[in-house]
């Protein structure tokens, strides 16, 4: 297993972090793995030498914090391993129990370490931009979560790049805490943030940590023309019906299956290696419901793509519409 540095941060992170969405509760969506099925997919990610966990507290309704908590501290004492969560999106039926602010951010941290049976993750990331709530009551909340030692580092996810820039700048003027990642939607059929965010994250030493690095399945080939595919997410997943059939996103999928049959692999190995050779980029997210999974998701450690395969991977790309994600 390679290792890298979390952006400037100190903390070194195995440079696949596994995905935790897909472990919960079958109740919240039907492609999830309940606690029992999903406990082989943490031995094995530990086993290949991961150490980089990801979940939110609205994944599985708080499900799958319980789940990764549960299973991994089971498995391994708690300072061999990062994890991480997410706070924003909506817990409960009252309006303070989502969003940024102060209180709900307070409220959030704790709930999530009840449910992970942890005293502190090692990173809290928000999981979008609150528009409703001031900037500076949301970076001075998460700098007092980390002073209370509740959380090691902070990171964001997908948001406009004026928008990050903007709260790194007010940490910075406040001397508060600043981000150390961002968790951005970045892959071969999806490329916007290469515009904007990437560059900027560059420039400030924040590592990218992409989620949904194979476009829901996209880029492993299990998606059809006509809408849905082969797997049972595949078949369950609206938002990825919107975000990658344009005519050009299965030009590049091909395209990425070409160059995997020259090298031998698979397209997922492909479209991995190309992202982890990008600027910036620390550890994709990677989801496994199925073993070979991660054993795909390593193997692509190993691939050194030549500046013609990036060429002609990247050639067909096509502009999308900028989205903010799910």
């Amino acid at each position: 297993m390679q290792h890298a540095n979390l952006g400037k941060a100190g903390l070194q992170v195995s440079r696949i972090c596994l995905g935790c969405m897909s472990y919960g509760s079958s109740a919240w969506r039907p492609w999830v793995l309940d606690e029992d099925a999903s406990r082989p997919f943490f031995a094995k990610a530990l086993d290949l030498g991961i150490n980089f966990f990801d979940t939110a507290d609205i994944y599985s309704d708080g499900a799958s914090e319980e789940v990764t908590g549960r299973v991994l501290l089971s498995m391994v004492p708690r300072h061999e391993v990062v994890i991480a969560t997410k706070v924003f999106n909506a817990m409960g039926k009252t309006p303070n129990d989502r969003g940024l602010s102060r209180k709900h951010i307070m409220q959030a941290i704790d709930a999530s370490l009840r449910r992970l049976g942890t005293d502190h993750v090692d990173l809290y990331q928000i999981h979008r931009f609150d528009p409703m709530t001031p900037v500076e009551e949301t970076m001075e909340a998460l700098h007092d979560v980390v002073k209370a030692g509740k959380a090691l580092y902070i990171g964001a996810s997908s948001m406009r790049a004026t928008q990050f820039a903007r709260m790194q700048h007010t940490a910075d003027r406040h001397g508060w805490t600043r981000f150390v990642t961002m968790q951005n939607h970045y892959n071969l059929v999806y490329r916007e943030e290469e515009n904007d965010m990437n560059p900027f994250c560059v420039e400030e030493g924040v590592g990218l940590i992409p989620w949904s690095p194979l476009a829901r399945g996209f880029l492993a080939g299990n998606r059809k023309p006509s809408g849905g595919g082969e797997t049972v997410r595949a078949g369950n997943d609206a938002f990825a019906d919107r975000l990658y059939f344009q005519p050009s996103d299965f030009v590049v999928a091909d395209r990425t299956g070409e160059v995997a049959r020259e090298h031998g692999v698979k397209s997922v190995q492909v479209a991995l290696a190309w992202l982890l050779q990008r600027p910036g980029v620390v550890a994709p997210i990677v989801g496994a419901t199925k073993s070979h999974h991660l054993d795909d998701a390593v193997a692509a450690l190993d691939l050194a793509l030549t500046v013609d395969d990036i060429r002609r991977l990247e050639e067909p790309y096509v502009p999308h519409p900028a989205h903010a994600g799910t």
